[in-house]
């Protein structure tokens, strides 16, 4: 149990994470524990405000002001994330873990074509200049699946389909290859078909990366 615990990629035992409410305290996840090696793929599965996303958007540090988060372990790579400040947050996330949020139209900036937003990762946890940005933003949309990459960077999220929008958060999120993707709930709103293909891309790139993922469904 000892080795397990020291080789596991992420390591959570005993999260628990509540807010403050008019109506006082709200307690969302209570005790939970998570174990996931480098290369594994776990998946959270749970009703409707069960918790799930709340428990990784907690691993990603991006809970507000008003939830308290407690464990007595929350560790990634051996490293305390609890105990780690803002800006040593905000180094880890997108570089070594990353995630696929919900409702891909809504996430992506409409203000800001996709090419755009690919290369902001790249720019913040990689040092390509701007033409290694580009040329990895087309290496990812293509990756991903998208029919004529180069000129889809100029592209805005509205003038794409439900399905390549995901598609392009999963360039994000896979921009910098991170350790640990989290996938929550990736095909929501889409249909029976599109489904299938985002899975099997979630897969590949998994298989491809040597990635872990955890997939909220």
């Amino acid at each position: 149990e000892a080795e397990l615990t020291i080789m596991a990629l992420l390591e959570i035992r005993n999260l628990t994470v509540s807010f403050e409410t008019a109506a006082g305290r709200f307690h969302a996840v209570r005790g939970l524990d998570i174990s996931v090696d480098a290369g594994e793929v776990l998946a959270i599965v749970g009703e409707s405000g069960s918790g799930k996303s709340v428990a990784m958007l907690a691993v990603m540090g991006l809970l507000p002001p008003t939830a308290t988060v407690t464990a007595d372990a929350m560790l990634f790579g051996g490293r305390d994330l609890l105990a780690l400040s803002p800006a040593e947050r905000r180094r880890l996330s997108g570089r070594d873990i990353a995630m696929i949020f919900q409702e891909p139209i809504a996430s992506l900036n409409p203000c800001f074509t996709v090419g755009f937003q690919i290369m902001e990762t790249l720019k913040r946890h990689t040092p390509l200049d701007a033409a290694g940005r580009r040329r990895r933003a087309v290496e990812l949309l293509d990756a991903v699946g998208i029919p004529d990459p180069e000129a889809r960077l100029s592209s805005f999220s509205h003038q794409m389909s439900g399905g390549q929008c995901q598609r392009v958060m999963i360039a994000i999120a896979t921009a910098c290859t991170p350790k640990l993707l989290i996938a929550d709930e990736p095909t929501t709103a889409l249909d029976v078909t599109i489904q299938k293909q985002i899975l099997d891309l979630l897969l590949r790139l998994q298989l491809e990366n040597g990635m872990a993922l955890v997939l909220i469904t």
